[in-house]
Protein backbone atom coordinates (compact mmCIF):
# COMPACT_ATOMS: atom_id res chain seq x y z
CA UNK A 1 0.00 0.00 0.00
CA UNK A 2 1.59 3.37 -0.95
CA UNK A 3 1.52 5.86 1.51
CA UNK A 4 -0.10 8.80 0.64
CA UNK A 5 2.08 11.90 -0.06
CA UNK A 6 0.46 15.10 1.23
CA UNK A 7 2.29 14.73 4.82
CA UNK A 8 6.02 15.25 3.38
CA UNK A 9 7.18 17.86 0.63
CA UNK A 10 8.48 16.44 -2.95
CA UNK A 11 11.51 18.41 -1.41
CA UNK A 12 13.29 18.02 1.22
CA UNK A 13 14.46 20.73 4.18
CA UNK A 14 17.68 21.30 1.88
CA UNK A 15 15.95 21.41 -1.21
CA UNK A 16 16.43 17.89 -2.96
CA UNK A 17 13.75 16.72 -4.98
CA UNK A 18 12.14 13.73 -3.72
CA UNK A 19 12.24 11.37 -6.60
CA UNK A 20 8.72 8.95 -7.75
CA UNK A 21 10.80 5.84 -5.75
CA UNK A 22 11.10 7.89 -2.42
CA UNK A 23 10.53 5.84 -0.02
CA UNK A 24 7.82 7.94 1.68
CA UNK A 25 6.62 4.88 4.52
CA UNK A 26 10.15 4.28 5.84
CA UNK A 27 10.93 8.36 5.88
CA UNK A 28 7.99 8.95 8.07
CA UNK A 29 9.11 5.81 10.32
CA UNK A 30 12.02 7.25 10.96
CA UNK A 31 11.16 11.37 11.49
CA UNK A 32 8.89 10.06 13.61
CA UNK A 33 11.43 9.09 16.30
CA UNK A 34 14.18 11.73 14.72
CA UNK A 35 12.07 14.67 15.44
CA UNK A 36 12.02 13.91 19.43
CA UNK A 37 15.85 13.69 18.89
CA UNK A 38 16.06 16.34 17.30
CA UNK A 39 13.94 18.54 20.33
CA UNK A 40 15.87 17.05 22.99
CA UNK A 41 19.33 17.62 21.31
CA UNK A 42 18.54 21.27 20.66
CA UNK A 43 17.67 21.93 24.09
CA UNK A 44 20.70 20.55 25.10
CA UNK A 45 23.06 22.72 22.69
CA UNK A 46 20.91 25.80 23.99
CA UNK A 47 22.26 25.12 27.58
CA UNK A 48 25.78 24.27 26.15
CA UNK A 49 25.90 27.57 24.03
CA UNK A 50 24.35 29.86 26.21
CA UNK A 51 24.90 33.59 25.83
CA UNK A 52 27.26 33.62 22.83
CA UNK A 53 29.67 31.15 24.77
CA UNK A 54 32.53 29.82 22.26
CA UNK A 55 32.78 25.95 21.86
CA UNK A 56 35.70 24.21 22.85
CA UNK A 57 36.87 21.24 22.60
CA UNK A 58 35.84 19.23 25.50
CA UNK A 59 34.67 15.58 26.23
CA UNK A 60 30.96 16.96 26.49
CA UNK A 61 31.37 18.33 23.10
CA UNK A 62 32.75 15.52 21.92
CA UNK A 63 29.71 13.22 22.77
CA UNK A 64 27.30 16.42 22.01
CA UNK A 65 29.15 16.32 17.88
CA UNK A 66 28.72 12.36 18.03
CA UNK A 67 24.87 12.76 18.65
CA UNK A 68 24.38 15.55 16.16
CA UNK A 69 24.46 19.33 15.83
CA UNK A 70 21.11 21.48 15.53
CA UNK A 71 21.45 22.69 11.74
CA UNK A 72 21.27 26.41 13.23
CA UNK A 73 24.23 25.88 15.21
CA UNK A 74 26.18 23.91 12.44
CA UNK A 75 28.19 27.04 10.81
CA UNK A 76 29.06 28.08 14.20
CA UNK A 77 30.46 24.93 16.11
CA UNK A 78 31.95 23.98 12.45
CA UNK A 79 34.07 26.92 12.40
CA UNK A 80 34.87 26.50 16.67
CA UNK A 81 35.65 22.65 16.31
CA UNK A 82 37.55 22.45 13.16
CA UNK A 83 39.99 25.30 14.35
CA UNK A 84 38.58 26.69 10.65
CA UNK A 85 37.62 30.21 12.96
CA UNK A 86 41.70 30.32 14.17
CA UNK A 87 42.65 30.43 10.67
CA UNK A 88 39.89 32.91 9.35
CA UNK A 89 41.23 35.17 12.77
CA UNK A 90 44.74 34.93 11.17
CA UNK A 91 43.51 36.57 8.04
CA UNK A 92 40.04 37.81 8.65
CA UNK A 93 39.51 39.69 5.43
CA UNK A 94 41.06 37.18 2.99
CA UNK A 95 37.88 36.00 1.24
CA UNK A 96 36.49 39.23 0.26
CA UNK A 97 40.25 40.03 -1.13
CA UNK A 98 40.23 37.02 -3.13
CA UNK A 99 36.59 37.84 -4.88
CA UNK A 100 38.05 41.50 -5.49
CA UNK A 101 39.87 40.16 -8.15
CA UNK A 102 41.55 39.18 -11.06
CA UNK A 103 40.47 35.68 -11.69
CA UNK A 104 42.55 33.33 -14.16
CA UNK A 105 40.86 32.11 -16.81
CA UNK A 106 42.06 28.45 -17.07
CA UNK A 107 40.05 28.13 -13.29
CA UNK A 108 37.30 30.09 -14.35
CA UNK A 109 36.39 27.69 -17.22
CA UNK A 110 37.16 24.47 -15.36
CA UNK A 111 35.22 25.60 -12.28
CA UNK A 112 32.47 26.89 -14.45
CA UNK A 113 32.17 23.41 -16.21
CA UNK A 114 31.17 21.93 -12.98
CA UNK A 115 28.61 24.28 -11.80
CA UNK A 116 25.36 22.78 -13.63
CA UNK A 117 26.66 19.20 -12.58
CA UNK A 118 26.36 20.25 -9.37
CA UNK A 119 23.22 18.86 -7.35
CA UNK A 120 20.89 19.55 -10.31
CA UNK A 121 17.97 17.51 -8.40
CA UNK A 122 18.28 20.75 -5.91
CA UNK A 123 16.32 23.40 -6.26
CA UNK A 124 18.57 25.98 -4.88
CA UNK A 125 21.02 24.64 -7.36
CA UNK A 126 18.50 24.24 -10.36
CA UNK A 127 16.33 26.64 -10.48
CA UNK A 128 17.76 29.45 -8.52
CA UNK A 129 21.14 30.33 -10.32
CA UNK A 130 22.24 32.66 -7.63
CA UNK A 131 23.36 29.47 -5.57
CA UNK A 132 25.52 28.58 -8.49
CA UNK A 133 26.83 32.09 -8.63
CA UNK A 134 27.53 31.45 -4.32
CA UNK A 135 29.10 28.18 -5.44
CA UNK A 136 31.40 29.52 -8.62
CA UNK A 137 32.40 32.45 -5.67
CA UNK A 138 33.42 29.54 -2.84
CA UNK A 139 34.86 27.19 -5.81
CA UNK A 140 37.17 30.39 -7.47
CA UNK A 141 38.64 31.75 -3.98
CA UNK A 142 39.84 28.65 -3.41
CA UNK A 143 40.93 27.48 -6.67
CA UNK A 144 43.16 30.98 -5.75
CA UNK A 145 44.02 30.45 -2.72
CA UNK A 146 45.39 26.93 -2.52
CA UNK A 147 47.61 26.79 -6.25
CA UNK A 148 48.55 23.37 -5.14
CA UNK A 149 44.72 21.91 -5.31
CA UNK A 150 43.58 24.65 -7.59
CA UNK A 151 40.19 23.51 -8.75
CA UNK A 152 39.48 19.08 -8.54
CA UNK A 153 35.67 17.69 -9.13
CA UNK A 154 34.30 16.58 -6.03
CA UNK A 155 35.04 20.11 -3.96
CA UNK A 156 32.03 21.11 -5.68
CA UNK A 157 29.51 19.01 -4.16
CA UNK A 158 31.30 19.78 -0.97
CA UNK A 159 31.19 23.49 -1.43
CA UNK A 160 27.65 23.29 -2.48
CA UNK A 161 26.68 21.24 0.38
CA UNK A 162 28.69 23.45 2.82
CA UNK A 163 26.35 26.15 1.30
CA UNK A 164 23.18 24.56 2.20
CA UNK A 165 24.06 24.11 5.32
CA UNK A 166 26.09 26.95 6.31
CA UNK A 167 24.27 29.61 3.85
CA UNK A 168 27.17 31.57 3.91
CA UNK A 169 29.91 31.95 1.39
CA UNK A 170 32.80 33.11 3.72
CA UNK A 171 31.64 30.31 6.25
CA UNK A 172 31.90 27.77 3.47
CA UNK A 173 35.11 28.35 1.86
CA UNK A 174 36.91 28.60 5.51
CA UNK A 175 35.20 24.79 6.38
CA UNK A 176 36.43 23.96 2.94
CA UNK A 177 39.87 25.13 3.54
CA UNK A 178 40.05 23.79 6.51
CA UNK A 179 39.04 20.32 5.03
CA UNK A 180 40.96 20.13 2.44
CA UNK A 181 44.46 21.35 4.01
CA UNK A 182 44.07 19.88 7.60
CA UNK A 183 41.69 17.49 7.51
CA UNK A 184 42.19 15.12 4.71
CA UNK A 185 45.29 14.08 3.28
CA UNK A 186 46.47 14.85 -0.16
CA UNK A 187 42.69 14.08 -2.12
CA UNK A 188 42.51 16.76 -3.92
CA UNK A 189 46.04 17.35 -5.62
CA UNK A 190 46.72 16.34 -8.96
CA UNK A 191 48.08 13.04 -8.11
CA UNK A 192 45.43 12.55 -5.54
CA UNK A 193 47.92 10.35 -3.58
CA UNK A 194 46.19 10.45 0.11
CA UNK A 195 43.24 9.47 -1.54
CA UNK A 196 45.00 6.49 -3.63
CA UNK A 197 46.62 5.38 -0.04
CA UNK A 198 43.06 5.93 1.90
CA UNK A 199 41.82 3.05 -0.31
CA UNK A 200 44.50 1.13 0.11
CA UNK A 201 43.97 1.53 4.01
CA UNK A 202 40.19 0.65 3.90
CA UNK A 203 41.16 -2.31 1.78
CA UNK A 204 43.37 -3.45 4.76
CA UNK A 205 41.14 -3.03 7.33
CA UNK A 206 37.98 -4.96 5.39
CA UNK A 207 40.52 -7.46 5.19
CA UNK A 208 41.62 -7.70 8.97
CA UNK A 209 37.87 -6.76 9.93
CA UNK A 210 35.35 -8.45 7.55
CA UNK A 211 38.04 -11.22 5.97
CA UNK A 212 35.17 -12.83 4.05
CA UNK A 213 34.13 -9.96 2.50
CA UNK A 214 36.96 -8.76 1.22
CA UNK A 215 38.19 -12.30 -0.55
CA UNK A 216 34.77 -11.92 -1.95
CA UNK A 217 35.28 -8.62 -3.73
CA UNK A 218 38.71 -9.86 -4.88
CA UNK A 219 37.28 -13.09 -6.46
CA UNK A 220 34.83 -11.15 -7.73
CA UNK A 221 37.19 -8.37 -9.37
CA UNK A 222 35.80 -5.06 -8.07
CA UNK A 223 38.58 -3.05 -7.39
CA UNK A 224 37.83 -0.98 -4.09
CA UNK A 225 38.74 1.75 -5.95
CA UNK A 226 35.51 1.31 -8.15
CA UNK A 227 33.22 1.13 -4.94
CA UNK A 228 34.76 3.86 -2.56
CA UNK A 229 36.31 6.68 -4.25
CA UNK A 230 33.27 8.67 -4.54
CA UNK A 231 33.01 7.57 -0.56
CA UNK A 232 35.96 9.56 0.32
CA UNK A 233 36.55 12.29 -2.90
CA UNK A 234 32.77 13.50 -1.63
CA UNK A 235 33.12 12.61 1.67
CA UNK A 236 29.45 10.91 1.09
CA UNK A 237 27.79 13.73 -0.15
CA UNK A 238 26.02 12.42 -3.14
CA UNK A 239 25.97 9.07 -1.82
CA UNK A 240 23.82 8.53 1.60
CA UNK A 241 20.95 10.57 2.26
CA UNK A 242 21.55 14.18 3.19
CA UNK A 243 20.72 14.01 7.07
CA UNK A 244 23.40 10.98 7.43
CA UNK A 245 25.91 12.94 5.28
CA UNK A 246 25.86 16.39 7.62
CA UNK A 247 25.94 14.18 10.93
CA UNK A 248 28.76 12.34 9.42
CA UNK A 249 30.26 15.92 8.79
CA UNK A 250 29.70 17.20 12.10
CA UNK A 251 32.10 13.90 13.64
CA UNK A 252 34.63 14.39 11.20
CA UNK A 253 34.94 18.20 11.33
CA UNK A 254 35.86 17.20 15.42
CA UNK A 255 37.43 13.91 14.63
CA UNK A 256 39.09 14.31 11.47
CA UNK A 257 39.36 11.40 8.46
CA UNK A 258 39.08 8.41 10.84
CA UNK A 259 35.46 8.85 10.84
CA UNK A 260 35.66 8.16 6.96
CA UNK A 261 36.66 4.67 7.43
CA UNK A 262 34.13 4.28 10.31
CA UNK A 263 31.50 5.15 8.02
CA UNK A 264 32.93 2.43 5.04
CA UNK A 265 33.68 -0.42 7.42
CA UNK A 266 29.99 0.12 8.94
CA UNK A 267 28.25 0.26 5.49
CA UNK A 268 30.45 -3.09 4.74
CA UNK A 269 29.83 -5.08 7.66
CA UNK A 270 25.99 -4.31 8.10
CA UNK A 271 25.59 -5.28 4.23
CA UNK A 272 27.94 -7.92 4.66
CA UNK A 273 24.93 -10.54 4.16
CA UNK A 274 24.24 -8.99 1.01
CA UNK A 275 27.95 -8.40 -0.43
CA UNK A 276 28.29 -12.12 -0.14
CA UNK A 277 25.55 -13.29 -1.81
CA UNK A 278 26.94 -11.77 -4.86
CA UNK A 279 27.96 -13.94 -7.70
CA UNK A 280 29.59 -11.41 -10.37
CA UNK A 281 30.77 -8.30 -11.04
CA UNK A 282 27.99 -5.91 -12.01
CA UNK A 283 25.95 -7.32 -9.56
CA UNK A 284 28.41 -6.84 -6.93
CA UNK A 285 28.85 -3.10 -7.79
CA UNK A 286 24.92 -2.77 -8.53
CA UNK A 287 24.83 -4.04 -4.74
CA UNK A 288 27.14 -0.84 -3.25
CA UNK A 289 25.01 1.09 -4.70
CA UNK A 290 21.62 0.05 -2.87
CA UNK A 291 23.76 -0.83 0.46
CA UNK A 292 23.91 3.41 0.59
CA UNK A 293 20.33 3.69 -0.10
CA UNK A 294 18.69 1.33 2.29
CA UNK A 295 16.63 2.45 5.46
CA UNK A 296 19.47 1.83 7.99
CA UNK A 297 21.45 4.68 6.24
CA UNK A 298 18.37 7.03 6.57
CA UNK A 299 18.01 6.00 10.51
CA UNK A 300 21.04 8.64 10.82
CA UNK A 301 20.75 8.61 14.48
CA UNK A 302 21.01 5.30 14.79
CA UNK A 303 23.78 4.95 12.15
CA UNK A 304 25.93 7.14 13.71
CA UNK A 305 25.86 5.70 16.92
CA UNK A 306 26.90 1.99 15.08
CA UNK A 307 29.78 3.96 13.29
CA UNK A 308 31.15 3.66 16.70
CA UNK A 309 30.09 0.24 17.52
CA UNK A 310 30.43 -1.70 14.58
CA UNK A 311 33.65 -1.36 13.25
CA UNK A 312 35.24 -2.32 17.14
CA UNK A 313 38.50 -0.85 18.38
CA UNK A 314 40.15 1.92 15.45
CA UNK A 315 43.09 3.95 16.33
CA UNK A 316 44.62 6.98 15.04
CA UNK A 317 47.93 5.35 15.11
CA UNK A 318 46.72 2.26 13.26
CA UNK A 319 45.55 4.25 10.59
CA UNK A 320 48.63 6.23 10.47
CA UNK A 321 50.47 3.57 10.44
CA UNK A 322 48.78 1.94 7.25
CA UNK A 323 49.04 5.15 5.72
CA UNK A 324 52.85 5.12 6.31
CA UNK A 325 52.80 1.99 4.55
CA UNK A 326 50.82 2.67 1.79
CA UNK A 327 52.51 5.24 0.70
CA UNK A 328 56.15 4.22 1.02
CA UNK A 329 55.06 1.63 -1.04
CA UNK A 330 53.27 4.24 -3.78
CA UNK A 331 56.79 6.26 -3.85
CA UNK A 332 58.59 2.97 -4.63
CA UNK A 333 56.61 2.24 -7.52
CA UNK A 334 56.71 5.63 -8.37
CA UNK A 335 60.10 5.25 -8.47
CA UNK A 336 60.32 1.85 -10.16
CA UNK A 337 58.25 3.56 -13.02
CA UNK A 338 60.65 6.33 -13.61
CA UNK A 339 64.17 4.41 -14.31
Amino acid sequence: MKMAHSSFSTVDEYGFERHDDFDYESYEDFMSHYLKVLASRAQKWSTLLGEGKSVKRTNTVKRYVRKGIPSDHRPSVWMAISEAEKMKESTPDLYQKILDGPFEKELVDLVKTDLPRTFPDNIYFSKEANHQTHLFHVLIAYAHNNRVVGYCQGLNYIAGLLLLATKSEETSFWLLKVLVEKILPDYYTKTMDGLIVDIEVLSELVKSKVPDVHQHVINLGLPWAVITTKWFVCLFAEVLPIETVLRIWDCLFYEGSKILFRVCLTLIRNNRASILACNDFTSLAECFKAIVKNASALHCHEFMQSIFKVPGTLSNSTILKLRARFAKQRREQQQKEHR
